[in-house]
């Protein structure tokens, strides 16, 4: 019998917690280092001996990492030096691949993971392409969506349904989504028929996949968007053509008379998944998905509220003062990625809705920062008149 894949992972939260149950019950499988940067008598969930706290331990013992901080900055580091050493990285964290992990295509195996909403949607993808499908759109199904919480409300969710203050923010205020549909977008080709998305309210899946595959076509390539409805799944879609020659077989299978046709996930099990992923990995399989070398799309920092000359922000992501918006590079060359929005003084005074510009704020200098000038500037010369197509 062969030895068990020996896995690390970097990230203490919600999935870390249960991929660790779930490793327990894996006997190809051998949980050896979990990273932390908390003291470790404060951290429980994981098995006796794993707690690391240097990237170091963590690399030298693994031959597989898991990278699921959802912190663009710690996991920035975390994947550079995976890399750098020759570890194979999979990931759950979007916010890190639309603000630093474009550097890092090519430069190893680099994979979010499926299981969350981009995951599944590649997985789907890949799915419809084999069948003879032609995707248009890459959907999303976003069960709730309020853009300025309140601390009070996000305090009671975040306690009620145990996952970070942040986090549940995020999820709430549509940051999440923005940049899930991000990734996606930048992986497929697939652009934005507006800023922020067009977001369909219906409880009608069909209605959605008609307004949105009309969307599409109207701009004359795919696009990643969003439903919003509380009662349809938990889960991913997306609208697609086919040959007109199966429009038969099509409308027999129950799958209605076109030209749009609607393929459903509706399901993200998140680190259970997951293992469909490093299965892949371990047969020697290409990355399911990443942000691709030269992106197009961003998330840009948008203002919940007015900011006033001097005001200080922490952390963009899940914060009350900022929020995230999917844009077009090209049009926001000077956008401020929210995934960089961190220990950031605001220059001048910011309305609400106003899209921050790095002109707007002092930011200290970061590795991630410095990432992001690389690929923006990789981005914009992929598209400027003349250039070549734009790289992978």
């Amino acid at each position: 019998m062969e030895r068990p894949t020996r896995i690390g992972i970097a990230g203490t939260g919600f999935v870390a917690r249960h991929l660790a149950l779930e490793l327990a019950h894996r006997p190809d499988w051998r949980l050896v280092a979990v990273l932390t940067r908390r003291p470790r008598a404060s951290v429980a969930g994981f098995p006796d001996g794993t707690l690391v706290d240097s990237i170091d331990a963590l690399i030298e013992r693994a031959q597989v990492l898991v990278e699921c901080t959802g912190d663009v900055f710690r996991a920035t580091e975390v994947i550079d030096r995976a890399l750098a050493a020759g570890r194979p990285v999979l990931t759950l964290d979007a916010e890190f691949h639309v603000t630093t992990g474009s550097f890092f295509v090519g430069r190893g195996y680099l994979s979010e993971g499926e299981g969350d909403q981009p995951g599944s949607t590649a997985a789907l993808y890949e799915e419809a392409v084999s069948m003879g499908f032609a995707p248009l759109v890459l959907g999303n199904m976003k069960g709730f969506l309020n853009r300025d919480p309140s601390p009070e409300e996000m305090e009671y969710w975040a306690a009620r349904q145990g996952i970070s203050l942040p986090m549940v923010t995020a999820f709430t205020d549509g940051t999440k989504l923005q940049v899930e549909q991000c990734l996606v977008g930048n992986r497929f080709g697939a652009d934005i028929a507006q800023e922020e998305l067009l977001g369909p309210a219906t409880d009608d899946l069909a209605e959605a996949a008609r307004m949105l595959g009309e969307a599409a076509m109207a701009l004359g390539r795919p696009i990643t968007d969003y439903v919003l409805s509380r009662k349809l799944p938990h889960g991913v879609f997306l609208v697609a053509h086919h040959r007109e020659e199966q429009r038969e077989a099509l409308r027999y299978l129950k799958m209605g008379d076109g030209p749009f046709y609607t393929l459903v996930r509706p399901h993200v099990l998140v680190h259970l998944e997951l293992f469909k992923t490093l299965e892949r990995w371990r047969r020697g399989a290409p990355p399911l998905l990443d942000n691709g070398a030269c992106p197009h799309l961003s998330v840009a920092a948008v203002a919940k509220r007015r900011l006033e000359s001097g005001s200080r922000i922490a952390n963009g992501i899940g914060s009350f003062a900022l929020r995230g918006m999917c844009v077009r590079i090209a049009d926001r060359p000077d956008h401020l990625p929210i995934g960089l929005a961190r220990d950031l003084v605001v220059r001048r005074r910011i309305e609400p809705g106003q899209v921050l510009t790095f002109d707007d704020v002092e930011l200290p200098a970061s590795r991630p920062l410095e990432l992001w000038r690389i690929v923006r500037e990789r981005a914009l010369a992929a598209r400027a008149p003349g250039a070549r197509e734009p790289c992978r």
